[in-house]
């Protein structure tokens, strides 16, 4: 759903040489999108100097019905703790975020009116779009914005990702001894430790007035905008934490829908809201046609979505598994999909045994071909990584050379550092995509001479604990710029770091990175960063993503997002 809102931000200095760069060919259009939205050209114009087409509808709307989607639904209590993309889907019709990546890659300002941001990325001012309603009638404003950057910013909560994506307005307050329970040695153990208690440095943000914040970065920071458009980042509240932090239980949002019912595992409802004010997004782009969303837990078994489409219980699937592609087009369905930076990371933590040694995490990362993983984990659907979490889509991509696979040296570098009669245990959940990439990984391990014990969990069971494990694979969603998954995952202290991965030189180079609005200017940097990761042997990252999601021939509006996010404002049923 485009917004065709004025923005400032027309006239920054870096959007002359992104457009340079994108008509020379050296940006793709959905590069472009993204880093000139970031930097705050409106999506409209940006459009417009990228070029695209407008679809028109072919029939008139039809308003009503419920849209039945099978897809997990998963514990959804507070957005800053989630991990996954459904956590983010199953509220996102009832909380809303600041600003909303859309399927090409724009960034366009949603709960914002706009935003500005100053040449050197140092500051950046919010403008919050006026006349929003939540739906206990409470008006939304500069006050609900600060309260949810100084909960993202207490980076002392377990599990809180938003303070990484923040970082650069956040400092350490001061030292409190706490009892944790971690993993040390493959066993749980609870100590007290001092832990450090964050927030919201002094000066970081201000209220200009009830419509207006001001942000200014410890250091200049591209990926702040960016950020505000993730799945942990939907606005809650400025009274959610006093009113049990669980917006499952306690349903209040600016959003379309409101939660109706709730049962992880099983199912979740919403509901059209019906409150006075109503949603402010019927002033711009029109009532919402749904009266509601259901969610049907149908399991990680493909097959049982086709049967639940086959029986008319669903009318759409979250994602349709590479395998079942054929046979659900067979089956007479719509196919939605889309080329995306998402992949699957079998990744070594560093801090369990024999992980620590680079030599035993080089071994295992050489033995193994990507192209072969590809094809067998993906069914070939998307194209080669190169073990360095930076897709060739992505505005700040460095080629650097390769380093083929190398299997006969497997053994040797293992005996090399000690490793050559360890018993390796690869961990994945059953989730088709990184099961069968950790089977096809485990199958080429083998072949080289190295010992691998699979273990496969129950999707619910390795989400809890995705990061403890010593040797497994994680699902990771695309982010529109790449220091973003940097930040995330790859930075000493992030809180998304499961492979325990830290340098220096590294986190040094980052920081550098993210004061840089153009492209072409990271990219120097990028290419020591990717190899720096890629030669620490702590991922096997074999490919990149295409994604397909398959829906009845009723639903309409409904595409397959980059990153899963379901939109659905303008998604409608048509009558039979």
């Amino acid at each position: 759903m485009g917004n065709d809102v004025p923005r400032r931000g027309a006239d920054h200095p870096a959007l002359a040489t992104l457009l340079r760069s994108f008509r020379a060919g050296q940006l793709s259009r959905r590069e472009f999108l993204a880093t000139a939205t970031a930097l705050g050209l409106g999506a409209s114009l940006a459009r417009d100097v990228a070029g695209g087409l407008v679809l028109a509808q072919d029939v008139a709307p039809v308003t009503g019905g419920r849209l039945r989607i099978a897809m997990a639904v998963m514990p959804a209590a507070d957005p800053r703790l989630f991990a996954w993309p459904p956590q983010g889907n199953l509220l996102r019709g009832m909380l809303e975020t600041l600003v909303r990546q859309e399927a090409d890659g724009a960034l366009v300002p949603w709960l914002l009116e706009d935003w500005e941001t100053s040449p050197d990325a140092s500051e950046i001012v919010l403008r919050v779009r006026p006349g929003i309603f939540w739906s206990n009638g409470d008006a939304f404003g500069a006050d609900d914005v600060i309260a949810n950057l100084a909960r993202w910013a207490e980076a002392h909560v377990p599990g809180n990702s938003m303070a990484a994506r923040i970082a650069s307005l956040c400092e350490k307050k001061r030292e409190e001894l706490r009892r944790v329970v971690f993993q040390r040695d493959g066993a749980e153990v609870e100590d007290e430790v001092a832990v450090a208690i964050t927030g919201l440095a002094p000066g970081a943000v201000e209220r200009v007035d009830e419509l207006t914040v001001r942000l200014r970065p410890s250091r200049p920071d591209i990926t702040l905008i960016p950020g505000f458009s993730d799945y942990p980042a939907l606005i809650v509240h400025r009274d959610f934490d006093a009113a049990g932090a669980d917006a499952t239980r306690a349903p209040l949002g600016t959003g379309p829908w409101l939660v109706e019912s709730f049962a992880v595992g099983a199912g979740a409802a919403l509901g059209r809201r019906r409150d006075a004010h109503g949603w402010w997004g019927d002033r711009l782009f029109g009532p919402v046609f749904l009266d509601g969303v259901d969610f049907i837990d149908a399991g990680t078994d493909p097959g049982r979505d086709l049967s639940a489409f086959e029986d008319g219980r669903i009318d759409a699937n979250y994602e349709t598994a590479p395998t079942f592609v054929h046979e659900f087009d067979a089956a007479g369905l719509v196919r939605a999909e889309a080329r995306t930076a998402n992949t699957v990371c079998a990744r070594m933590n560093v801090t369990r045994p024999p992980f620590g040694a680079r030599e035993v995490r080089v071994a295992l990362q050489r033995a193994v071909d990507n192209a072969v993983v590809l094809e067998l984990g993906q069914q070939g659907y998307g194209i080669l990584g190169a073990n360095h979490h930076v897709a060739p889509f992505q505005p700040e991509y460095a080629t650097i050379p390769a380093a083929p696979p190398d299997p006969a040296g497997a053994t040797a570098r293992l005996a090399a550092a000690g490793a050559g009669q360890v018993a390796f245990e690869l961990v994945s959940s059953d989730v088709e995509v990184p099961r069968n990439t950790c089977d096809a990984i485990a199958a080429q391990l083998r072949d080289a001479g190295v010992e691998v014990r699979r273990v496969i969990l129950p999707s619910a069971r390795f989400w809890q604990e995705w990061r403890a494990y010593p040797f497994s694979a994680t699902e990771w969603s695309g982010r529109p710029l790449a220091v973003q998954t940097y930040a995330l995952a790859y930075r000493s202290d992030a809180p998304w770091n499961e492979t325990g991965f830290a340098d220096p030189r590294f986190d040094a180079l980052l920081d550098q990175a993210l004061g840089l609005a153009d492209p072409a200017a990271r990219r120097p940097l990028m290419a020591e960063m990717e190899t720096i990761l890629r030669d620490s042997g702590v991922l096997i990252q074999a490919f990149w993503r295409d994604t397909f999601r398959h829906m009845t021939a009723r639903v309409r509006g409904l595409e397959m997002h980059p990153t899963f996010e379901l939109h659905l404002e303008r998604v409608w049923l048509a009558t039979e």
